[in-house]
């Protein structure tokens, strides 16, 4: 266990597809029966309460059917039937009675195709055309504005606007709006907003936001360069994105949608697109859901993973306080906080993730689960966290500092004292209740399929709860000193099905408890080190599993459908990796000569603390502590 990185502030989640929770704050109820895995209630603010389900069995199509469908935009306009409007300064003009010019204020008072050119070096283009649709063709446009936003729809049902093929065009706005000003970014729209075309955009918010849809905003496509001292892009009801090329720098969140009081809405969806996001705070935030279907998505947050931040800073990755889903693309973060954060549950289903973080890579309060893709994260505390893991396929390898995967009470509870592991060391190896913490029926961890490699400084597989194995591949490393353990469970492990090696102290060691697939625990008599392949080798000589270590270890875990019970198997070291089957795990090779220990099939193993040392406290965050405790000199 840890002590993590200190929340800034729990979010007001309201909810979206089956997940609502709300956890703290002001509009939070304090109820106990919040911690169930199935259902809890949530108040929306607005004296709604709504049952909800932590069900994390979500792909991005079944989110988005329980949430209002965003609204469809159109490139295509008649050039025939566009009006032009000619920016200058003192001499802007337009032949339509639509379009009046006051100074250097151009306002548009009718629906219809307005093309706009030219530049303002102080002044606006403001739109008042009530239930009506106005399309804004940018065509080299360069606006400024000193008192408020340069190009402002103050009243309209759909706006479009256009960025004409090969055009360059800027937006800058006021570094001070006034307090009634009814806009608050330099691009702002009152009705639902869509951006289209292949022209360029440059945008900048020296007062609030970059971009603001105060319904709906869809970017369609186009290339969008976005700096703003607050949000980069924030579209209340929804924002969405199905293509173009975006680039934003935010000194708050880099893509915001932010509408609390709406189940069905709230949320961000990226459909397509190339995305470069660097943001002082989140890179993509919802008050419901964060869903990522496809595109190209680099975010950086808080500086990244090796930032000091305040502490009541939090900048994250990918924040949706009702569920963030991950079901394709290609998404890489470095944020100071977790990569990816939902007060509720997250689910990634396919895509290829790189995830950098300064506390947890990936962060469920409720439930997480993994059914497909690629997630390396390179750098983490802990990372994955939920109160109910539930790995199903996918390729998924972790380095972390603390532990690897780390299935705990939600609530926030795991996360306001360290716990657990500081009162576990010693003893060898153990069946179950490795711990002197007494186990919580509502946390689980459940590895189904899929392959998993963990390296991590502190317990490579800890659940508060069971641990469950019916499938998959799975290899651990952790450090021998005995404050932490390659498996680490306060009820019960049931292995049924697939392939487990975990490697490092012997103190902490805990074996399965139990299921219907055998099992061995071997302690060395002689620590192993890192580069050394280690291998599990039958009374027969056949070579069952080859581990090539990535850090001295002093025990050796292994169960697969080729361990029969009650049989002895010995650990060797000085052979030879055999074809990878995942990550440093292979199978076969060459068998080594230098006998390590033995262990019988199904037997808890009874050796001592080992050649690893006689324990040691667990780890903490870097940035809350300093790092893991070196293993204790020999």
């Amino acid at each position: 266990m840890r002590t993590p990185l200190k929340r800034a502030a729990i979010r007001a989640a309201v909810p979206a597809t089956v997940v609502a929770l709300i956890l703290a704050g002001c509009t939070a109820q304090d109820d106990s029966s919040s911690t169930s895995p199935t259902s809890t209630t949530a108040d929306t603010g607005t004296g709604t309460t709504i049952p909800a389900s932590t069900d994390a069995d979500l792909t991005v199509e079944s989110a988005m059917a329980q949430n209002t469908a965003p609204h469809e935009g159109d490139a295509s306009y008649d050039e025939s039937t566009a009006v032009d409007v000619t920016l200058a300064d003192g001499s802007s003009s337009s032949s339509s009675d639509a379009v009046s010019v006051d100074g250097d204020t151009v306002t548009i008072a009718a629906g219809g195709t307005y093309r706009l050119s030219g530049t303002l070096a102080d002044g606006q283009v403001v739109v008042t055309a009530p239930d009506q649709d106005v399309t804004l063709v940018l065509d080299g446009v360069d606006l400024t504005s000193s008192t408020t936003s340069p190009l402002q729809v103050l009243e309209a049902d759909d706006v479009h606007v256009v960025l004409a093929d090969g055009s360059d065009n800027g937006l800058t706005d006021t570094s001070a709006y006034a307090d009634d000003d009814e806009a608050s970014g330099a691009l702002f729209s009152a009705g639902d907003l869509t951006i289209t075309g292949d022209g360029s955009l440059d945008v900048t918010g020296n007062g609030n936001d970059g971009i603001v849809g105060k319904d709906g905003l869809v970017v369609a496509s186009g290339t969008l360069t976005v700096d703003a001292v607050d949000d980069g892009i924030r579209g209340k009801d929804y924002l969405v994105v199905e293509g173009g090329t975006l680039t934003v720098t935010a000194g708050g969140d880099a893509l915001k949608s932010d509408d609390d009081e709406d189940a069905t809405l709230g949320y961000v969806l990226v459909n397509d697109g190339t995305l470069d996001l660097t943001a002082g705070d989140d890179g993509l935030t919802a008050a419901t859901d964060v869903l990522v279907a496809g595109g190209t998505l680099d975010v950086a947050t808080g500086g990244g993973a090796d930032a000091t931040v305040a502490d009541d800073a939090s900048p994250k990755g990918l924040v949706g306080d009702a569920a963030v889903v991950v079901g394709g693309g290609t998404l890489a973060v470095d944020a100071a906080d977790d990569a990816i954060h939902s007060d509720a549950v997250v689910s990634i289903t396919d895509g290829a993730l790189t995830l950098a973080s300064g506390d947890d890579a990936v962060h469920g309060e409720y439930a997480l689960q993994v059914a497909g893709g690629t997630l390396d994260v390179t750098q983490a505390v802990e990372g994955l966290e939920a109160q109910e893991i539930t790995i199903l396929d996918g390729t998924i390898t972790l380095v972390t500092s603390d532990d690897g995967l780390n299935g705990s009470t939600a609530d926030g509870s795991a996360d306001e004292t360290a716990t657990g592991d500081q009162a576990q060391q010693g003893g060898g190896f153990g069946g179950g209740g490795g711990g002197m913490e007494a186990a919580d029926e509502n946390v689980s961890v459940i590895i189904a399929g899929g392959t998993l490699v963990v390296d991590a400084q502190g317990d490579g597989l800890d659940s508060n709860g069971n641990l469950t194995m019916t499938g998959g591949t799975v290899g651990v490393f952790v450090p021998t000193y005995d404050g932490n353990g390659s498996l680490d469970y306060a009820g019960t492990f049931e292995i049924t099905g697939g392939e487990l090696i975990a490697v490092g102290s012997s103190g902490m060691a805990q074996t399965p408890s139990g299921g219907t697939q055998s099992f061995v625990g071997i302690t060395l008599s002689q620590q192993g080190a890192a580069g050394d392949v280690v291998q599990v080798v039958s009374s027969d000589g056949d070579v069952l599993a080859s581990l090539t270590a990535v850090k001295p270890f002093s025990s050796v875990v292994y169960s697969s459908p080729d361990v029969v019970d009650g049989a002895t198997y010995t650990a060797v070291l000085g052979g030879t990796a055999g074809d990878a089957v995942a990550g440093p795990l292979s199978r076969g090779g060459t068998a080594g000569t230098t006998t390590a220990g033995t262990g019988t099939a199904g037997e808890v193993a009874a050796g001592m603390a080992g050649p690893g040392g006689a324990g040691g406290p667990s780890g903490g965050r870097p940035g809350d502590g300093g790092q893991p405790p070196a293993p204790p000199s020999a």
